[in-house]
This record gives structure tokens, sequence and C-alpha cells, in this order.
């Protein structure tokens, strides 16, 4: 899968030392991903969640990160939303 927005994960691993090593390896993983269904990513993270509008939200570092991705299938690419901390994502609306 091609991962854009790639920038915003960079920066937010610069302010949450913790987020580095797993952020690296959620890279790594979407790198090698060849997902064409959100049962496709379910098969590969048991512990995602889904929302409306392809949006899938992964669970980094043991759940002290959310990250909120938008996955389009056709074009293999997932494209960054929003990542915080657990807290920061209880208070988001989505």
């Amino acid at each position: 899968m091609q991962l854009l927005k790639r920038k915003i994960l960079i920066d937010y691993q610069l302010k949450h030392a913790d987020s580095r090593i797993p952020l690296d390896n959620w890279m790594n993983l979407i790198r090698l991903a060849r997902w064409k269904t959100p049962q496709d990513i379910k098969n590969a993270i048991n512990s995602v969640d889904f929302l409306s509008g392809n949006r899938v939200i992964f669970n980094i570092g043991g759940n002290k990160h959310r990250l909120v991705v938008v996955v389009v299938y056709m074009a293999e690419t997932v494209i960054v939303n929003w990542i915080g901390t657990h807290a920061e994502y209880s208070k988001k609306q989505f």
C-alpha cells in the first residue's frame, strides 16, 4: 500500500518518543500490505475499528496512541487522517 501524509506521523514521532518504534512498525506493515477489503485489514490486525467513509482506526503502542486513516482499496493507498493520544481520541468527534 502507498502511504500518503506520512509527514504527519513523522512529526508526531518527534513529539511522542514512545510512538517511534510502534509507528515505524506500522508504516512497514502498510508498505507490505495489499488490502482489498476491510476484512483483509481485520485479518492482519485484529484490534482495528472501522468508521464510515473507509476510515480505519489503529491502536498504536499498546493503545497509547490512536491513528485514523482513510483506505482507498482500489488505489492501494492509505491516507493519514489523524493521530493522537488515546485521551485526545476520546475527546474527538469522528
